[in-house]
């Protein structure tokens, strides 16, 4: 976004209406804090409008979805990044503080977090989701573990389960570096799940042993979970996504790997519907999603995956090739800065 002038600018008088002046204001005066874009806009000598206008309110950022960390066959350090909205293949955004796999991801409009992952590692990792470049530290997690889950609201981010099978949630506030604090416990001591959210509440779906359990909370709030409703297919190694109101699980191992899909509607509770098929069965992969379309990367179909698809989020039907990530792995974190816990 770029301003270069206010065409008319109305000014109530103290105590209410009564008086009402119209002013054509210049072009503004132009400076940057962070990554923030101050206009100031003068009249007659004093400034009469501040405009700051953040960097996730610019055309070229917005809808823009990450995947980090993973396997190779040995742990990656790798972020990819792609815009949401068209299809193509991945670009390399930068690196994981500490290479690590079976992480888990969570974010604001601005910035993306990445915690926990194999072997146990405790590290929560920060990215600025517009600009390219590595990872900084941003804390730490109150238990070290891998095959963990995330989701987010604007604010805050939570990271749920993992292994040795846990029942921990933890937040953080995303704006504000720190260690993560307590949230509460889930309804059964899991990992290898999957997490969404709306703006109000956050879903960990799925499990080992191939638990068909999906939990819900209030982000908000901090307390233990609900039982909010199965899935459709009992399966661990699953990804999550979302809009402001749908949330999806795809993918994941039963025993055999999968190409399930689920939906459920976040605002109620409920089992899962049937929503459609993967392009390729596979496990340990990751979801992130704009608030209409929704991405599942990577993989593990026997060997390590690049693939990526792509899904209406509103529309129930089979997944559509979007392209391929910069380097096949699998158990690798997705997150975004327009999914539905953000609007």
């Amino acid at each position: 976004m770029a301003i270069s002038s206010i065409n008319s600018l109305s000014l109530a008088g103290a105590g209410g209406l009564a008086k009402v002046d119209t002013y054509a204001l210049a072009a503004p005066t132009i400076t940057t804090l962070g990554t923030d874009t101050i206009y100031t806009f003068t009249q007659d000598g004093a400034t009469v409008l501040v405009l700051t206008v953040p960097v996730e309110a610019t055309v070229s950022t917005l809808g823009r979805g990450l995947f980090g960390g993973g396997s190779t066959g040995a742990n990656s350090n790798v972020i990819d990044f792609v815009t949401i909205a068209t299809t193509g293949n991945a670009t390399d955004f930068g690196d994981l503080t500490v290479a690590r796999s079976n992480i888990a991801g969570c974010s604001s409009t601005t910035r993306g977090l990445f915690g926990g992952g194999y072997a146990d590692f405790n590290v929560i990792d920060f990215v600025t989701i517009a600009t390219t470049g590595n990872a900084t530290d941003f804390g730490d997690l109150t238990v070290a573990r891998s095959y963990l889950a995330g989701c987010s609201s604007t604010t805050r981010g939570l990271f749920g389960g993992g292994y040795a099978v846990s029942n921990v949630i933890d937040f953080v506030t995303i704006a504000t570096t720190g260690n993560a604090t307590d949230f509460g416990d889930l309804t059964v001591a899991r990992a290898a799940l999957a997490g969404c959210s709306s703006t109000t509440r956050g879903l960990f779906g799925g499990g080992n042993a191939n638990s068909n359990v999906i939990d819900f909370v209030t982000i908000a709030t901090t307390g233990n979970a609900t039982d909010f409703g199965d899935l459709t297919v009992a399966r661990q190694s699953l990804a999550g996504c979302s809009s402001t109101t749908r949330g999806l699980f795809g993918g994941g191992n039963t025993g055999a790997y999968s190409n399930v899909i689920d939906f459920v509607t976040i605002a109620t509770t409920g089992n899962a519907t049937d929503f459609g098929d993967l392009t390729v069965t596979r496990s340990d992969i990751a979801g992130c999603s704009s608030t209409t379309r929704g991405l599942f990367g990577g993989g593990y179909t026997g060997a390590v995956s690049n693939v990526i698809d792509f899904v209406t989020i509103a529309s129930a039907g089979n997944a559509t090739d979007f392209g391929d990530l910069t380097v096949a792995r699998s158990g690798l974190a997705g997150l975004s800065n327009s999914h539905g816990g953000l609007i």
